[in-house]
């Protein structure tokens, strides 16, 4: 297994509209002063330049919101910043998360001279009637051209999908996968649809209004069909919801689920950071006018906590036993009582271990929460 390495997260707060599944930091603004965000962007990059010191970046991920409607000079700008910084690595790689709409297609030339090397772009369903249930600005039409331009502009590509939505039968899944798969150049993101509190759909679960969700013992067999058709495509799943070919996975995700470094910039963002020989959870505000501000006045709200040792492999085993490839056996004997409970999951078929890895099977991976739950009982 390589280093994790050290990453750069770059939060863009601002949408076009507010999707009714999400509960990321996300907002819809009239105006926005692009100026003073590239301002506050580079205050944060040196400021935190000066907490880190020299560090090799692997990894860059615009993420957001919808990073697709930065202007293109405000993520040029971020990328000359880093690179003044730190050094950044030859084979770094650079992402930006992207909504296919024609107007964001638009930008991909100009992102890709900027220096992004690869896109992950928020399709969600190829079914016209659920990108609108979903709250989607796009039409799988536009879905599809935009993705033809990325693969033409970009390295590297990948997008999303939700299943287990509303009224959505197995076959209608299995269909929709196998034209995602004949689309997919290297990574899928394939996540069960969540009813979150605080969002809309939450807020309409509650009144007893969204209805036609399936069973979970249809989301179940969705999520089994997803696993043995991506695995068929020679895309397996190498993280809970994420598949790619193999060399294809991606590194910015990867740096959190191994536990390595990780500066966030932007509002809401949040950071690990080994200083001191410590490591530390970093967040600041995720009100994107009070982030900005600090920002541009060198006073970044920003809450820093020095984690404990107990904090930091609880952290480790939540991120890593949810690749394939699971964490090092020695971290995982750390977990108090650890034979006791392993036997019982070993048991069961969930858990395995070789001379120095510990992971959860195939079988297992489903039933995950449930394994987390009783290792740190």
């Amino acid at each position: 297994m390589t280093e994790p390495g050290f990453g750069i997260y770059v939060h863009w707060p601002f949408c076009q509209a507010k999707c009714p599944y999400c509960d990321f930091n996300s907002h819809v603004v009239a105006q926005i002063d692009h100026d003073a965000w590239r301002r506050a962007y580079t205050s944060e990059i040196a400021r935190i330049r000066a907490m880190t010191g020299e560090r090799r970046v692997g990894s860059i991920y615009f993420g957001g919101g919808t990073p697709s409607l930065m202007e293109p000079a405000t993520v040029e700008t971020v990328l000359s910043e880093i690179q003044r910084h730190w050094h950044i690595s030859n084979d770094c790689e650079i992402t930006l998360e992207a909504n296919p709409t024609s107007v964001e297609a638009g930008r991909f030339r100009d992102y890709r001279l900027a220096g992004v090397g690869r896109v992950s772009m928020g399709i969600q369903a190829l079914n016209d009637p659920d990108l609108k249930r979903l709250g989607r600005l796009h039409s799988v039409a536009e879905a599809e051209t935009a993705f033809e331009i990325a693969r033409e502009t970009f390295d590297r590509v990948s997008f999303d999908l939700i299943y287990a939505r509303q009224d959505q039968t197995l076959d209608d899944w299995a269909t929709e996968l196998d034209r995602a798969l004949a689309m997919a150049a290297d990574h899928l993101s394939l996540y069960q649809l969540t009813i979150e509190p605080e969002t809309a759909f939450g807020e309409r679960y509650a009144r007893g209004g969204l209805r036609g969700l399936p069973s979970e013992d249809l989301s179940a067999d969705m999520y089994e069909l997803t696993q043995e058709r991506c695995e068929a495509a020679g895309m397996p799943a190498y993280e809970v919801s994420n598949h790619a070919r193999p060399g294809s996975e991606s590194r910015h995700n990867m740096i959190y689920w191994t536990g390595g470094d990780y500066a966030g910039i932007g509002p809401g963002a949040h950071g690990r950071l080994t200083l001191d020989g410590r490591r530390h959870a970093t967040e600041t505000a995720t009100a994107p006018l009070v982030w900005l501000k600090g920002a541009l006045t060198g006073k970044t709200p920003e809450e820093i906590v020095t984690l404990d040792d107990a904090t930091v492999i609880e952290e480790r085993l939540l991120m890593g036993l949810r690749i394939a490839e699971g964490v090092p056996l020695e971290l995982a004997q750390q977990v108090p009582d650890f034979e006791r409970k392993v036997l019982d999951l070993e048991g069961y078929g969930l858990v395995e271990r070789t001379s120095d890895r510990f992971r959860v099977t195939e079988t297992g991976r489903p039933v995950l929460n449930g394994i987390l739950r009783a290792l740190f009982a």
